[in-house]
């Protein structure tokens, strides 16, 4: 008890273990690595291309539906309902995936995913809410350790389970629905915030200007609050501050700081074509992760073979946090090189999923994956790390947020034209090929301006340096 009280007066410890814990838990889905094999095996019984060409792509629909929504609704209900919400979609999830028969169930089930998955946005919000900004840092640094962590154990235990146990997939399912249910009975332990980053009339932006008279007057009245908070009780405090937050005065001041943060966010050339590259690479990368588990069941049959999935999964995880961390030992001037770096790695890219298409190997293709998917890492977080350097914590995440929904709509024209049975719905070793030349074309696009850019910060650097 001592030990528990003490970690959460420390003011950021508590809340930052929690949800480390709570992202541990939620991302150990045993059962996740084996999800098609299960659907199309003799549990579900759903056929190849039902799963292709039309299951999985209402994952994509219903993700682009909920996406921007309850990213708005994220901030308005200051991130913990929103997490909450989540751990009780993912037990729902694994419920249905349980216990639930049919095409219709499973249907359904698709759409319950997407809530789960748009709501991601809110773990990361959450603690910025939270934790002052000195740990901001080593927070972030703790979740991504808790859901990486979380990821690899979950995948390992389900390939050890299924290769030394033999356990049937439906087991998988059932103890992966156990550990959801702890993820969300731990979020109810979470601190409920007291402010947002937009509503309530937090100031967004990095200029901190205060022409409009509406804001001036928020940020008067929260100074005041500041001042005189000590004096007033907890509930009196709730009740003010729930009457601004909901107030048109603060909707309205929520409106205008998203556009604040909107233009500066996107008002750096620089910036832009950094997020151009994660909207487009992401896109493609979602769209290989949703399919890659078909892929694999079309070159070595689940029903007759024994798989590899979980370990597949839980080796491209370990290897692609190695990639990124490898991110903050390099010593290069990414404003010079970064773009040029995005065209090369994305070429990788393109060899990898290449390869996956047209290897008729199991293990190369398993060997493509992982370096698909560490190439893929490495870059992203050059890209995270070149956006939010640039960027307050605000205008991070709601770059963070539109960058997101631009890769979801375009891997949602993706699916509709690639994949979807009503357009061309296509096979899976047909639509590794398309996704390969895709992520070419990326390639040659960044390969062209990285070199004109590295070109033009040469010259720019030739006419400072001083003449002999």
């Amino acid at each position: 008890m001592g030990c528990w009280a003490k970690l959460k007066s420390s003011g950021w410890a508590y809340p930052t273990t929690v949800l480390s814990v709570y992202g541990f838990l939620a991302n150990c889905r045993v059962a996740e690595p084996f999800l098609t094999p299960y659907l199309i095996g003799p549990n579900k019984n759903i056929s190849e291309e039902v799963v292709t060409n039309y299951l999985f792509p209402i994952w994509t629909y219903s993700y682009l539906a909920f996406l921007f929504p309850v990213f708005l609704l994220t901030d308005f209900l200051k991130y913990k309902p929103v997490i909450v919400v989540q751990g009780l979609f993912l037990v729902s999830n694994y419920i249905l995936l349980s216990f639930a028969p049919g095409l219709p169930a499973m249907t359904f089930l698709q759409v319950n995913f997407g809530v789960v998955t748009s709501t991601e946005v809110a773990y990361f919000s959450y603690i910025y809410s939270v934790i002052p900004l000195e740990n901001y840092q080593r927070a972030t640094s703790y979740l991504r350790s808790a859901m990486l962590t979380g990821y690899t154990f979950g995948a390992s235990l389900g390939q050890m389970l299924v290769s030394l146990g033999g356990v049937d997939y439906f087991y998988l399912n059932a103890i992966t629905l156990g550990v959801v249910c702890l993820a969300f009975l731990v979020s109810f332990l979470l601190p409920m915030p007291k402010k947002s980053m937009f509503f309530k009339g937090e100031k967004a932006v990095g200029s901190q200007s205060q022409d409009e008279g509406s804001f001036k007057n928020n940020r008067q009245r929260d100074s005041e609050m500041d001042q005189n908070g000590e004096s007033l009780d907890e509930e009196k405090m709730a009740h003010d501050g729930s009457a601004g937050w909901c107030s048109r005065e603060s909707v309205t001041t929520a409106g205008h700081l998203l556009w604040k943060s909107f233009k500066e966010s996107y008002s750096s050339r620089h910036l832009v074509y950094w997020s151009l590259w994660w909207a487009l690479a992401t896109a493609g990368y979602m769209q290989i992760f949703n399919y890659i588990q078909l892929k694999w069941d079309h070159i070595e049959p689940s029903a007759t073979s024994s798989i590899y999935n979980g370990g597949v999964e839980a080796v491209s995880s370990v290897v692609g946090a190695a990639a990124a961390f490898s991110v903050s030992l390099i010593r290069v001037t990414w404003a010079m090189w970064g773009e040029l770096a995005l065209g090369l790695f994305s070429a990788v890219c393109s060899g990898a999923v290449y390869m996956m298409a047209f290897t008729s190997s199991i293990w190369a293709c398993y060997a493509a994956y992982v370096i698909f998917k560490s190439c893929y890492m490495f870059l992203i977080t050059i890209t995270t790390f070149q956006i939010a350097s640039n960027l307050t914590m605000e205008c991070y995440a709601l770059t963070f947020g539109i960058n997101t929904f631009m890769a979801l709509l375009l891997q949602t024209i993706i699916t509709v034209i690639v994949v979807d049975e009503a357009a061309l719905g296509l096979d899976i070793a047909t639509q590794f090929i398309i996704y390969g030349s895709y992520y070419a074309a990326i390639s040659v696009l960044f390969l062209v301006r990285g070199t004109y850019t590295a070109c033009v910060h040469r010259r720019s650097l030739d006419r400072t340096e001083p003449r002999r």
